[in-house]
């Protein structure tokens, strides 16, 4: 199956896994924002800190701008493969398409870490 045109690069399956930790961690420690609608106003007003995405999204429109609006304010983002692992990470009953972690909370040195994974992958 091709990749959808969001996704502009290969994240690995232990960074991804990291991905949901730190979204689950900041939930209880820090703060997310949950949603496209929400990451997209946090990433806007660059208050995010880190995007996570998920790859199964549908429609694949849902997610086309973020990755463009992460890039222009200079805000790492990842991909982590389930809607719904990403949803309950952040504490919902739901599937998530994006969660921006605001604060890391107790997870700062996991956010640094994928903060300087993604400049490697990116490349």
């Amino acid at each position: 199956m091709p990749k959808a045109i969001y996704i502009r690069f290969e994240t690995p399956a232990e960074i991804a896994d990291k991905a949901l930790q730190l979204v689950q961690i900041a939930r209880e420690t820090g703060k997310v924002r949950i949603g496209t609608n929400e990451v997209t106003k946090a990433s806007e007003r660059v208050e995010a800190k880190l995007v996570v995405m998920a790859e199964d999204v549908d429609p694949i429109e849902i997610l086309a701008h973020i990755p463009m609006l992460c890039e222009e304010k200079r805000i790492p983002y990842l991909y982590v493969s389930k809607k719904q692992r990403l949803g309950q990470a952040a504490g919902l009953s739901k599937s998530a398409a994006s969660v921006a972690i605001v604060d890391a909370g107790e997870a700062k040195g996991i956010l640094d870490e994928l903060a300087g994974a993604f400049s490697t992958l990116k490349k």
